[in-house]
């Protein structure tokens, strides 16, 4: 069922929807997610095709947004399709003139699904940054097309360096293939990688992202060599034993050639929009994977996007730069601390003899060797001159003599004191040591004495 509004409203859109369900004899939803697709009145067509064919496999409510912009007035024109092509699910295709065209978001957002995540796609041109969008804002997932712009590798370029977690591009999606008969190879037994060749056509940015994965895979260098095409037409894993290959030179059938085992042939197809878009509807979860192969891109590139031919020469050109770099620094920071050290330890030696040499002219006089270091260091001449010598004068000379002369005479009469106290001690002494010893004398006389009258009686 088709319906058509002109000049219409939001509102009117939905009510729409209920009243087209109700009719094809369905009311309840069973969609799982809304798909707004972004596209110019040019290349609509295909991509509300692209969308529809992929909601065969997720029912979705399809919403298509044609900005045509223009300076008349504000108007919203509208298509409803439930059923037909648009399988178990919806679409609207929105066109927003005038003003409306820039308030894209206040369309859209009464018409998304309630509860159910959002994914917004944008088949040709997308903004400059996708999550500072408003449309962007209101996804859980933003899918872009490097491919479809005039400069693949320079638009794919300015995703990465705004790549935000939910944002992804269908140059990736192109790469699961050939990613995923990689990883089988490298299940069967092989020799050691040293390098990896990604072989394109000029221009391909799903060239850059595989080239990128695998040396952020196998942490080897990895170069791009151009080749006619179509897309990726090989994959070469050079190992010690032989080169290990997946080659697709029509686009449809790729050859895997292992060193020492028969080539075989597998299905390697280029596969169409639907197809891809289909794949990133799968998941509605930020790709891990992809955000560490858009970190390992951004440093084997340099600005435009031109992928690089040898990434591991260039960090280690880059590693000798920055050590070069850091040595000369050190060595000029290096001698610049030894000339203030040297300074300051002349400027401190200076100041030390000056001080020491306060009390002599002379003396400070002699230290003219130091003036050469502290001319080597200006910065530090102020310190020295912070310290000048201290000159005494005359007075303050004979002031210190006399105080000097004072305090000799006060300690030799205070040791004459102390002499004479210790003579007195010592005579005292003396003279108690001999009455003690002349009165033992007379005791002991006495004693004899009687001790002979009583043997005469």
């Amino acid at each position: 069922m088709i319906i058509d509004l002109s000049n219409t409203t939001a509102s009117k859109i939905a009510s729409a929807l209920v009243k087209a369900r109700r009719s094809a004899g369905s009311p309840a939803m069973g969609m799982v997610l809304t798909l707004i697709v972004v596209a110019d009145e040019s290349n609509h067509y295909d991509a509300m095709k692209a969308a529809m064919e992929a909601a065969k496999e997720h029912p979705s409510r399809i919403l298509g947004v044609i900005p045509r912009g223009g300076r008349g007035a504000a108007r919203l024109d509208a298509e409803v399709r439930v059923g037909g092509e648009s399988g178990s699910g919806e679409s609207v295709l929105l066109r927003l003139y005038g003003e409306l065209s820039r308030h894209a978001e206040s369309v859209v957002m009464p018409l998304l699904l309630p509860e159910s995540p959002v994914v917004v796609w944008w088949p040709n041109k997308a903004p400059d940054v996708p999550s500072e969008d408003p449309v962007g804002q209101l996804s859980q997932r933003r899918v872009t097309d490097a491919a479809a712009s005039r400069r693949p590798l320079a638009t794919l370029s300015g995703f990465c360096h705004r790549y935000q977690p939910g944002d992804t591009d269908l140059s990736w999606t192109r790469t699961t293939p050939w990613r995923a008969l990689l990883a089988a190879a490298l299940d069967q037994p092989h020799g050691a990688i040293s390098a990896a060749t990604v072989e394109a056509e000029r221009g391909n940015a799903s060239a850059d992202l595989l080239a990128a994965w695998i040396g952020g895979r196998l942490g080897i260098p990895t170069k791009i060599k151009v080749s006619r095409g179509p897309g990726i037409t090989a994959a070469i894993l050079h190992t010690d034993r032989g080169d290990l290959s997946i080659t697709r030179p029509d686009g449809r059938l790729a050859q895997y050639s292992v060193p020492g085992q028969p080539n075989r042939h597998v299905a390697l197809k280029r596969r169409e929009t639907y197809e891809l878009l289909a794949e990133e509807l799968r998941r509605l979860d930020p790709d891990d994977v992809y955000a560490e192969t858009v970190d390992e891109l951004l440093r084997r590139t340099t600005g435009g996007g031109e992928q690089l031919v040898e990434a591991g020469a260039r960090r280690a050109s880059g590693a000798t730069t920055a050590n070069g770099a850091t040595a000369t620094r050190a060595s000029t920071d290096s001698g610049d601390s030894a000339g203030s050290t040297n300074s300051t330890r002349s400027a401190n030696s200076t100041g030390s003899r000056d001080s020491a040499g306060s009390g002599d002219k002379d003396t400070a006089k002699k230290t003219p060797a130091k003036k050469s270091a502290a001319k080597k260091a200006p910065a530090k001449k102020s310190a020295a001159k912070k310290t000048p010598a201290k000159k005494t004068s005359p007075a303050a000379r004979a002031t210190a003599t006399k105080s000097a002369a004072t305090l000799s005479t006060a300690a030799g009469s205070a040791a004459k004191k102390a002499a004479k106290k210790a003579a007195k001690s010592a005579s005292s002494t003396g003279q108690k040591s001999t009455a003690r010893g002349g009165s033992a004398r007379k005791a002991t006389s006495r004693k004899s004495a009687s001790g002979s009258s009583e043997a005469g009686r």
